[in-house]
């Protein structure tokens, strides 16, 4: 594997990625409910606790810990000793977990190898078309920032995933955050439901890697890699 590539444990997807997600830069996921955005963090949170570093875990929506012991098994407990969940209730608290968990990566007393928010717009998107929009905008664009500057600084994996919605336009689920969030990430993976347990993830944007696809299946342990193209 590529020395600056964490491997997602997901054999189509690292060969769509040139090795894994890239270091020193942040990579967004998005997609509707259900297309396997949050089971593909847990898988690389694992993996990463498993090897022996630190994960910060932002969650908004829920993590299921029952899904995250069946990717573990055996050995979930000592995963948890290396997995620093936060729960936020709203955009503030979510902005003050992203510093929090940024300048812990940063200072460097424990080797964090991965950060992820899921999802970055839950609380965005409650403020849209409301009075607080403008704040909330620039509250999640400081917390962009701050993750892309982390990765930077402290060679870290940072993910964030998104929500979306339908563009009447173009027929077509677009993300949420506009365009800063689409420039902010290096690494932009378009997830996508398929029938049954498959689905596909769709290379949209990487600095190095030509657009392409990747399928995988959610199984009982967790992902596991049936092509790409």
């Amino acid at each position: 594997m590529v020395p600056d590539r964490l491997s997602t444990g997901i054999d189509s997807v690292d060969r769509l990625l040139g090795g894994g997600l890239e270091t020193d830069s942040a990579t967004e996921l998005y997609g509707e409910g259900g297309s396997g955005k949050t089971l593909f963090c847990l898988q690389v949170a694992y993996r990463v606790a498993r090897d022996g570093k630190w994960v910060f875990y932002i969650d908004t929506e829920g993590v299921s810990v029952d899904r995250l012991r069946a990717i573990a098994g055996d050995s979930l407990e000592k995963l948890l000793k290396r997995f620093l969940l936060s729960t936020p209730k709203n955009l503030e608290e979510q902005s003050a977990a992203v510093r929090t968990a940024c300048a812990l990566a940063r200072g460097g007393r424990r080797p964090v190898g991965l950060l992820v928010v899921d999802s970055a717009t839950a609380f965005y998107r409650l403020s849209l078309s409301g009075p607080e929009e403008d704040d909330a905008r620039q509250a999640l664009s400081l917390e962009i920032a701050e993750l892309v500057r982390t990765a930077l600084e402290a060679h870290t994996a940072v993910v964030f995933t998104n929500q979306v919605w339908r563009s009447m336009r173009e027929n077509r689920l677009e993300p949420l955050g506009g365009s800063f969030l689409n420039h902010a990430a290096k690494t932009i993976l378009s997830f996508e439901r398929l029938p049954g347990a498959e689905r596909r993830v769709v290379l949209v944007k990487h600095r190095d890697r030509p657009e392409g696809w990747a399928k995988f299946r959610i199984t009982d342990t967790g992902l596991e890699g049936t092509g790409g193209g």
